[in-house]
């Protein structure tokens, strides 16, 4: 019986993939990419990388927010590769890219909905508007 090799990838592949700045580091991650395609292996991406992807791609390299969420969604539906907290990870996604906020309170208002919590309790609250689904109190 066959085992699929199983492995997790961390923020600076996808960034060498991506910015290709490095183009033997590029080849090296689309080989991963592609096996992952046809099933030789199965990358699994911490949610965590995602965020950092997104900072990298807004501090370091200027990239608007809808071009990186358009370069994040197409990572998450690559074949073979699975990312944890998944949900949670789409929904600040589309969030991120639809209503203008920044990613992390994007991810803060996806999980609230995720885990079934109906407030935000913060001291900005401007930083949460349109938080579908959940009410913001400003303290």
């Amino acid at each position: 019986m066959d085992t699929i090799k199983k492995i997790v990838i961390d923020t600076n592949l996808l960034i060498r993939y991506l910015i290709n700045d490095d183009i033997r580091k590029a080849q090296i991650v689309d080989a991963l990419l592609k096996k992952a395609g046809t099933g030789d292996i199965h990358i699994f991406m911490p949610s965590i990388v995602a965020a950092e992807l997104i900072w990298v791609l807004e501090s370091f390299y200027n990239m608007e927010s809808d071009e990186i969420a358009n370069i994040v969604d197409a990572i998450l539906n690559t074949p073979g590769l699975t990312v944890s907290d998944d949900s949670i990870v789409r929904s600040a996604l589309k969030r991120y890219r639809t209503k203008g906020v920044d990613l992390v309170d994007a991810w803060i208002a996806a999980f609230a909905q995720e885990k079934g919590v109906h407030e935000i309790h913060t001291f900005d609250k401007k930083h949460f508007k349109d938080s579908d689904g959940v009410t913001v109190v400003q303290l």
